[in-house]
């Protein structure tokens, strides 16, 4: 799945090269889940409750993928066993903290997931896919 980079990504990265505005970037960068659209301007509705949290992820390094940098996650990533129904997951964000924080990348799922009670979603490496050109 690719995944699209949002609005504040795009200012932080344009104002840092082109205007020498500071950008602190994140050392740990997490995957949230999404019940809709977060949209590049961050307007989507997260799961909440139900034992959802964020999951930190690893990239690997970037490598050019149809003539664009690439990158994707190293490893799988395993949310916690849902304790409650989450919803239909239909889109993944990438963002900057555990909690609130900024998104970074977003994106619609492949599938969507219907998440209930004692179920886990999780995505296999590779499967998130980042990309510049």
């Amino acid at each position: 799945m690719a995944l699209a980079v949002s609005n504040y990504l795009a200012n932080a990265l344009l104002n840092q090269v082109f205007r020498n505005t500071a950008y602190t970037r994140p050392t740990t960068v997490y995957v949230a889940l999404y019940t809709s659209n977060p949209t590049a301007a961050d307007t989507g509705t997260e799961v909440s409750g139900g034992g959802y949290a964020r999951q930190a992820v690893t990239f690997g390094a970037p490598t050019s993928v149809n003539g664009k940098q690439t990158i994707s996650n190293s490893a799988v990533i395993t949310f916690p066993t849902a304790t409650a129904p989450w919803g239909t997951i239909t889109h993944v964000g990438i963002r900057d903290a555990a909690t609130g924080g900024n998104l970074l990348y977003y994106g619609a799922v492949d599938n969507p997931r219907s998440i209930l009670a004692n179920d886990i979603f999780k995505f296999l490496a590779n499967s998130l896919s980042l990309s510049l050109n």
